[in-house]
């Protein structure tokens, strides 16, 4: 299945967490926080402004992001849990 968000929706694959900390010590699964980091897989058109311009997205496929605690809808594609989120959701980018 292939999947394309709409206008200023992002998808994104979560970058999974450290389990362990720096001390050694495992982190068990219901004491993880929820990711707050992910990497773009595909972009929508962009934002449609109230006199119908399209102002395209500031992220494109590819980039390493931030975004807020609680945003975003999880969804599963082809087997793999993503989130797709409004680009206002998230926070910048991480320079690589």
């Amino acid at each position: 299945m292939k999947f394309r968000p709409l206008h200023d929706r992002v998808l994104l694959r979560l970058v999974e967490q450290e389990a362990k900390t720096a001390g050694g010590i495992i982190i068990p699964d219901t004491a993880q926080e929820k990711p707050m980091e992910g990497e773009v897989v595909a972009v929508g058109t962009g934002h449609v402004n109230d006199n119908g311009d399209v102002r395209p997205l500031d992220v494109k496929s590819g980039d390493r992001v931030i975004f807020s605690k609680w945003a975003g809808t999880e969804v599963q594609v082809d087997g793999e849990e993503l989130m797709v989120m409004k680009e206002s959701d998230i926070i910048g980018i991480i320079a690589a």
